[in-house]
Formats: structure tokens, sequence, C-alpha cells
């Protein structure tokens, strides 16, 4: 089998639900601001936020490729965007403040945070089997490292990498070679796990990497450039933990049928 997993979070190892468009979360995050001394509307702040979401992005485009790296997915820091309003409005604030609003604001957003069931004994089975684990999200720090808190999953991970931290996303082949560099692992080693058929199975396949793919809710459309080395279509983890484990008694045609 393979020495190394590597497992997207949202959908994958944790099923999430967010509405970042609800009226209730831009009335209170306006109170939030209000009180700081930076007053806006709850209109005027979602406005706000997502024109400075959209310059972040676009600034980092153009970092990417004045070092010639046009192909590279970028992923702005929201946290920034957050201190960015403050400012705009002539309020100072520091790091750890526009981290605090980011976290609230997450959670006013988030409707459901749950690990599926068998995720945390799966995991747990192939530590003890002496395997390695690593988390590689597309998603924003301050708004995930708190959640891998909560559900319990921090430790199970022996590296972790963020796209908002790291500045780019999957599929790019550059979010996945950074996680194979900083932790010295050879693709052939590897077993990608995720819920997105582009993300994770197109960015593992780009890298030269073997991929199990499970269909969740929150899975986007199955169309994918290349086909997952094993395939669970009903979010089953007892089937996941089979193949993972070694005991689905499953071919590898069997698995991608």
């Amino acid at each position: 089998m393979y020495d190394n997993y590597i497992f997207d979070l949202y959908g994958t190892l944790a099923d999430i639900r967010t509405n970042e468009n609800k009226a209730y979360l831009w009335a209170k995050m306006s109170e939030l601001y209000a009180s700081l001394g930076a007053a806006y509307t709850p209109l005027q702040l979602r406005r706000a936020f997502r024109r400075l979401e959209e310059e972040s992005t676009l600034r980092a485009q153009k970092k990417a490729a004045d070092f010639g790296q046009r192909d590279v997915l970028v992923e702005p820091d929201l946290t920034g965007v957050f201190q960015r309003m403050f400012r705009e409005k002539g309020v100072s604030c520091d790091r750890q403040t526009a981290r605090m609003t980011a976290i609230f604001f997450r959670t006013l957003s988030r409707q459901l945070l749950m690990v599926y069931d068998g995720v945390k004994d799966t995991l747990g089975e192939l530590k003890a089997r002496g395997k390695h684990l690593y988390l590689l999200s597309n998603a924003q720090s301050d708004f995930t490292r708190p959640e891998l808190e909560m559900l319990g999953l921090t430790d199970c991970f022996d590296g972790i990498l963020i796209s908002s931290e790291e500045g780019c996303k999957k599929p790019c082949e550059a979010f996945f070679r950074r996680l194979l560099e900083r932790y010295d692992l050879s693709p052939a080693s590897c077993l990608m796990v995720g819920n997105d058929m582009n993300s994770d199975i197109v960015g593992a396949a780009g890298v030269g990497m073997d991929s199990l793919y499970i269909h969740t809710d929150t899975s986007p459309g199955c169309e994918g450039k290349y086909s997952p080395t094993y395939c669970v279509m009903d979010g089953d983890w007892k089937k996941v933990a089979d193949i993972l484990l070694g005991s689905g008694g499953y071919t590898e045609r069997e698995k991608r049928g």
C-alpha cells in the first residue's frame, strides 16, 4: 500500500455548511466594526469585503506573474481583508484583532461542522500502523485552524498545509509540490484522498500521485480530466476505511468502476 496519506478536509473528513449571504451575519459584523470605531452599514460592509477580497486576489495574481508563476492558482489571506476594512475607516488594527474578527465572521457564517463517522478511527489506525498523515486544504487559516481544534483533528497529522498560508491552492502543482518537498515525500508513496474531482484528483495526477475520490453531499460535479485510482461514490467511510486499511478485498479496476 502507501506510506503517506494526504487528506482534503472539508467534504472529505468533515462536513461543513456555511452561509456568507445571510443578513444576520452582515448585521452583526457591522455592529462589531462600529463598536471598534469603524462605522459601516451591513450593505457597505459586505460590498467593502467583496471589493477588497477581489483586490487581494488580483494583487496575489500579479505577484505570482511577476515571479514567473502564471500557472499558480493564488489564495489570498482574508484576515488581511478584515484588517484593511478597519484601516479604510481610519481605525488602527493589529493582526490579532483582525484574526479575531475573521474568527467571529466564520462563527457567524457556520451552520454545521462535524467529523464524518469512522474518520477518527481510520486515521488512528493508519497512525498505529506507522503511516504518515498530511492535510492539504484549500482554506483560510484563521477559519480552519480553530475548526481543526474543534473537530479534534489537529494532532492526527504529521503536517498541515493550508492554501491561505501558502498563497496557492489545489489543483495547481505548486501546492502539491510544496507538500512533497517540505516533508521529502515521493509521489509514488502517497495517496491523495479528497471529495473534489478537479482540485484533489486532477491535482494529485499532475504530480504523479494516486488518489481516492469520495463523493459526498458537498462534492462539486464529477467531471475531471483524470480518473481516481480508487472511488467511493456514496460517501460511506466504512468503504473508505476498507480501502485505506487494505481490507476491502477489491481490485484496483473494481474500485475505479
